[in-house]
This record gives structure tokens, C-alpha cells and sequence, in this order.
């Protein structure tokens, strides 16, 4: 079955992460690449697809943060460069 969450992982974080996204999608004034990326889908596709995909892409994106340490970073500046081990 496609275009489902799965229920893999801690529910209270799938809803976190559902209503984060409903949050970019719907109440959020300033304008994001995400936000935009979704409303695109939206267009295409229908809000609730929408939500779930900016859901995904904010849990890829919040893992990737935890992952190497680096902040959050509003737009699409470039990051610093990753320190390299001496």
C-alpha cells in the first residue's frame, strides 16, 4: 500500500512530525524552500500527501542534524565545512 505512514517508530513522534509540517504548510508566513516544496506537491498531489512528504523531509533533515551536529539554517546558505579529523 503506498501513500500511507507507516507505523514504524514512536507515534507521538509521527504526530510531531505530521503537525510540524501541517504548521509549514498552512500557518507559517515566512517563506521556506521546504514550505514552497510542499505547496508544490500540494498542488499536484493534495494536502495530505503534502503533509506526510514535508513530514519525511523534516525528519531526514532534523536526523541529519543530529547526526554531524551542525544547526538549523533557515534558507539555502551554504554550511560550513565539515571539520576534518587531524
Amino acid at each position: 500500500m503506498q501513500g500511507h505512514i507507516s507505523r514504524c517508530g514512536d507515534e507521538l513522534a509521527r504526530t510531531a512530525l505530521y503537525e510540524a509540517a501541517h504548521s509549514l504548510l498552512i500557518r507559517s508566513t515566512k517563506w521556506s524552500a521546504l514550505g514552497a516544496w510542499g505547496m508544490a506537491i500540494a498542488k499536484r498531489r493534495g494536502m495530505a500527501r503534502a503533509r506526510v512528504a514535508v513530514a519525511r523531509k523534516l525528519a531526514v533533515i532534523l536526523h541529519r542534524m543530529w547526526a554531524d551536529g551542525s544547526a538549523f539554517r533557515w534558507g539555502k546558505q551554504a554550511g560550513a565545512p565539515a571539520a576534518t579529523a587531524a
